[in-house]
């Protein structure tokens, strides 16, 4: 059984490790030629960003690949025998802590070099290292305390019950659906979110709430600037909790008619129950993975060096999740497409597609988003359409555009060409 488990696992990092060794050579190809959406400058620099952090990628799968290996021969067998505590929960708690704190001291390198060189270097990472470092506290005593208590109910879940994984997955489900209640309050501790200041931004996007029936406990300015220079927008929470986000570097850079169509698309996602569709998603990948993971058999622990206990079963289980999204993920990923196409639609709608074309090219020339990919990475990792198909779908052909050399606009102005569309 682990000569199996190690083949597929082979077969899934040949497969990462293919589809960014392709990207890479198809971004190196694409960016010397005719730029689209950007200056020429820009398209350049949004093509070595890509490149850089593909690189990245590669390395880090393959330290991943080599971390698999030996927990599976060693690593397991090492830390059962290293981590030895009174009582069976405690034993398995504070065993995934150890698992997961191997896997973090090993990944943090990659995280500090993406962060301090490749997003510093393209202008992205505006955090200093003592940010960091209190984030990183946070984050830690945070998981400590709440990962702590979810390690603890899994394990007990798994000790009581022959049939634990329905009940592991009816319990992280619940956890699942609870973290997006609840990720507002989480992210309070790490960002400060201001009530928009009353205007004409604040009647509209009201206005527009309204008319689509969205209640929520308020619209906030976050300020991301503090840490990245990335554009972004969200609905925040489920039920009462809802809240608009708007980051503060997207309202410094689009107008406000951009700013409505953008929150007329994140309202179409509300409109269309999209937040309900993904977490059905995420409960029939989790509800296979808990199947898969519960049926394993004791040779395989055996062949490992290692009991079977709680503990090791689930970190197991964590070990190879990645493995079982893979395999789901163009499924996934195929469905959010179509998601965000609708979205589209719906902001068009409210805001003007004229708007809402001017504000994806600005998104994708202050993020230095390159706006093309190899089709095996659409097919894969793409969330959201390639932003050349969604302008093609809003009637707007980006291909047949003069670049602008500074703001990365048609010289003949996107709402000339959309009002003769």
């Amino acid at each position: 059984m682990l000569e199996t488990i190690i083949i597929f696992y082979s077969l899934y990092t040949f497969m990462k490790l293919y589809i960014s060794v392709m990207q890479i050579g198809y971004i190196n190809e694409e960016k010397r030629k005719t730029p689209v959406l950007m200056s020429a400058d820009k398209y350049l620099v949004a093509g070595n960003y890509a490149v850089a952090k593909g690189r990245v990628e590669i390395v880090s799968t393959f330290v991943d690949y080599l971390v698999f290996i030996w927990w599976v021969f060693a690593g397991f067998a090492w830390l059962s025998s290293s981590i030895q505590m009174e009582g069976s929960l405690m034993q398995a708690v504070a065993f995934l802590f150890g698992f997961i704190a191997v896997n973090f001291v090993i990944g943090l390198p990659f995280e500090l070099y993406q962060t301090f060189k490749i997003d510093e270097a393209f202008g992205f990472n505006k955090m200093t290292l003592k940010m960091y470092m209190i984030d990183t506290i946070k984050s830690t005593l945070l998981f400590v305390i709440l990962g702590g208590a979810i390690f603890a109910l899994l394990a007990w879940i798994i000790e009581s019950y022959e049939s634990w994984w329905i009940w592991g997955f009816v319990a992280m489900f619940t956890v699942a659906v609870m973290a997006n209640v609840l990720a507002p309050t989480f992210m309070a501790l790490f960002n400060k979110f201001s009530p928009l200041e009353e205007g004409e931004l604040k009647e509209k996007i009201t206005k527009m709430m309204n008319e689509t029936g969205l209640k929520s406990d308020g619209i906030f300015v976050m300020d991301a600037s503090k840490r990245d220079s990335r554009l972004n927008a969200f609905f925040g929470g489920l039920g009462k909790s809802k809240r608009v986000v708007l980051f503060d570097t997207l309202i410094a850079k689009l107008n406000t008619k951009e700013l409505l169509a953008v929150l007329g698309h994140e309202l179409g996602h509300f409109t269309h129950g999209d937040i309900w569709k993904n977490i059905g998603l995420m409960g029939l990948l989790l509800f296979i993975a808990f199947y898969l993971f519960g049926h394993l058999p004791e040779a395989l622990f055996t062949q490992m060096g290692v009991v079977p206990e709680a503990g090791v079963q689930i970190a197991m289980l964590m070990l190879l999740l990645p493995l079982v999204s893979f395999v789901f993920t163009p499924f996934m990923s195929y469905v959010s497409r179509h998601n965000e196409y609708a979205a589209d639609e719906f902001g068009s709608q409210m805001g003007g597609k004229e708007n809402l074309v001017s504000a994806l090219m600005k998104l994708v020339t202050e993020n230095k988003a390159f706006p093309k990919s190899h089709p095996l990475v659409i097919f894969f990792y793409y969330t959201h359409p390639p932003v050349l198909e969604r302008l093609k779908e809003l009637g707007f052909d980006a291909s047949n555009t003069i670049v602008g050399e500074e703001e990365g606009l048609p010289k003949d102005g996107i709402f000339a060409y959309m009002n003769e569309k």
